[in-house]
C-alpha cells in the first residue's frame, strides 16, 4: 500500500491559509523526509492543528488608545 503524505501546499489549503503565511507556522516535525521535501499525514496536521492555542479573549495584540 502506498502512503500518503501532504506537502506544504496541501497543508495550507487544509488549514485555510496562504503559503505564504504557513511559513509563519511552526509546524510538527515531518512524518517523512525526501530530500528536502518535507511530508505530513493527515492525522499528525490535524492533530498538531487542535492543539494550537487560540487567539483567547480580545483576539490578539492590543489596540492603541486613540484620544479625541
Amino acid at each position: 500500500m502506498t502512503e500518503r503524505y501532504l506537502s506544504m501546499t496541501e497543508v495550507a489549503e487544509r488549514l485555510g491559509i496562504t503559503k505564504g503565511a504557513l511559513a509563519r507556522y511552526r509546524l510538527p516535525e515531518p512524518d517523512v523526509v525526501v530530500g528536502k521535501a518535507r511530508g505530513w499525514r493527515e492525522d499528525t496536521i490535524d492533530r498538531w492543528n487542535a492543539s494550537r492555542p487560540g487567539r483567547g479573549i480580545g483576539g490578539g495584540r492590543p489596540r492603541k488608545n486613540k484620544t479625541e
